[in-house]
């Protein structure tokens, strides 16, 4: 049973799927997973038959801890310790720095599928819907200092208290520290060596806690939420699933203080970008939106589920990394159309990375194909693909095409290396087709006259022409070793004749983008530039 679906059948009445982010900088693509995972289990519960709603939060009381290298140091550095909803936005598309970053996170959800109940934490604080949870944490003190003891080996101070207020001198929340409560009011300072990354300004006085002048710390700020939520399942990465880390610290407070079960709750792993975890305030990786620009929906959500949850994943927007996601999907596509629509656990990735409730079936014209298609000169692509496509194409599959096609020309645009793209030489031969060795130019002679003689001028036929060539000549060598590096020669002496460079697509498929006439004579033009080297 895929691993959703699993959660759902175990599930007992009424459920609220949670998930939140911090929108400190633009939100990197590790970030979708969860998302993703969580709007998979809401799915799968709805397919179940169980009532549920997914709720998405954005923790924008948090405080805003660095400035992103890609915004203007200059005006947000001043900003810093401030709650993210005090801070300015980036530009005047929205009211505040929050708003503006989690927007175009919520853009990407739109363009997945995915369609939660937003929350702001502001408005949670500010309409004092955890006033009540405020005032139990604050009176129980004691119970959340020996949580943290108790799970983490985290020491408070015994005038520690669970709060931060919004420092009336300077604004800043990162820098507060509370040390005392009345039952109405609680004792802070804003102290100048609180953080590391800022100073706070010393100020120091009694205010009420309530209707948004601070909040509670991060773990227990998750419990109020789960509570006044009616959280059932949320999920959390790695890195506060360890042992003794912030969810276990989290689910003691949740049983010591308010003596509730924490909701289900299993951990996920990170997506590796270039081998990198991502931050977003740093901006190290790719984006959500970046990466959304560059794969259809579909495919977006595929790479998110073909991996199990504990899994890591690791992406790099490489050709090889790209297209075989594409192939991969492709491959379930051609499975479900043959089981006839039956969905088998092999086949519920590709059932839930959809944006609706079915896999509609579609001619999964190869990505690959497009990408080198897309580079060849003078080529009119769309007909090209109806050439080359084996049956007639409905009007879904040319809209997956046109789909695929802007992938392709983005991938190329945006992500390919200089060795990746296809610069083909059809006005001279290359400069570099000049220094074959005498083995190459025979292999290309031998080549040319086979080629004359092939009748289906196609990528398949003409792959299986081009190593059976090579086993020709190879009949002459006797040691094994020979062999191997005479074909790897053979195949660099191809891509040096029409590209310049030893390394490229699929030959097969290279030869057959060009016309058989023009492939014969090139070849024979670079046997003839080579002409002293052919041993006789």
């Amino acid at each position: 049973m895929f691993w959703a679906d699993k959660i759902a059948a175990d599930a007992q009445g009424y459920q609220v799927v949670n998930d939140s982010k911090t929108p400190s900088g633009r939100v990197h693509v590790g970030s979708l997973r969860g998302v993703v995972i969580h709007d998979v289990i809401y799915r799968a519960l709805k397919h179940a038959g169980k009532p549920v709603k997914f709720l998405y939060g954005v923790d924008d009381y948090d405080a805003l801890d660095t400035v992103p290298k890609y915004l203007d140091q200059e005006k947000f550095t001043p900003y810093l310790g401030f709650p993210l909803c005090n801070v300015p936005s980036p530009e005047d598309t929205a009211s505040d720095y929050a708003k503006y970053f989690i927007g175009e996170f919520f853009e990407t959800f739109e363009y997945l599928g995915i369609k939660p109940e937003t929350y702001f934490l502001r408005d949670l604080y500010r309409t004092g819907k955890l006033n009540s949870y405020i005032d139990t944490f604050l009176k129980n003190a004691h119970l959340v200092r020996e949580a943290y003891k108790e799970v983490s080996k985290a020491d408070r101070p015994s005038n520690w208290y669970p709060f931060q207020v919004i420092c009336e001198n300077c604004g800043k929340i990162a820098t507060t520290v509370t040390t005392d409560y009345n039952g109405s009011e609680v004792f802070y300072t804003c102290k100048p060596d609180a953080t590391d990354y800022v100073k706070g300004c010393g100020h120091s006085g009694w205010v009420s806690p309530f209707d948004g002048n601070g909040k509670l710390p991060w773990k227990v700020e998750w419990v109020a939420k789960w509570d006044v939520l009616g959280v059932t399942i949320e999920m959390a990465g790695k890195d506060h699933s360890q042992k003794g880390g912030s969810r276990d610290v989290a689910n003691a407070i949740s049983r010591k203080v308010l003596q509730k079960q924490p909701p289900f709750h299993s951990p996920y792993e990170f997506i590796l970008v270039n081998g990198t975890k991502m931050s977003s305030s740093k901006g190290v990786g790719s984006s959500a939106q970046e990466i959304a620009a560059l794969l259809p929906p579909e495919l977006l959500r595929f790479l998110m589920l073909r991996t199990q949850p504990k899994s890591v994943i690791s992406f790099a927007p490489n050709y090889e990394t790209v297209t075989r996601l594409f192939r991969d999907y492709d491959t379930l596509i051609n499975k479900y159309q043959a089981y006839g629509a039956e969905l088998t656990e092999e086949l519920m990735p590709l059932f839930y990375a959809q944006l609706g409730d079915e896999i509609k079936s579609f001619y999964p014209f190869d990505f690959r194909t497009l990408i080198s298609l897309l580079q060849i000169p003078r080529l009119n692509i769309q007909e090209e693909v109806v050439q080359r496509s084996k049956q007639p194409l409905n009007e879904y599959d040319q809209q997956i095409v046109n789909q695929r096609i802007a992938a392709a020309q983005r991938w190329l645009k945006d992500y390919a290396d200089e060795e990746e793209k296809l610069v083909l030489y059809l006005e001279e031969v290359p400069e570099k087709a000049n220094e074959l060795t005498a083995e190459q130019v025979a292999y290309l002679q031998k080549l040319a006259e086979n080629l004359q003689n092939i009748s289906n001028w196609e990528a398949q036929e003409l792959q299986t022409l081009i190593f059976s060539t090579t086993k020709e000549l190879q009949t002459q060598q006797a040691n094994a070793l020979d062999l191997q590096i005479q074909q790897a020669n053979a195949f660099k002496a191809l891509y040096l004749s029409f590209l310049n460079k030893e390394r490229g697509p699929g030959a097969g498929g290279l030869l057959s983008y060009l016309e058989k006439s023009f492939v014969i004579s090139r070849l024979q033009d670079v046997v003839e530039l080579n002409a002293a080297k052919v041993q006789v």
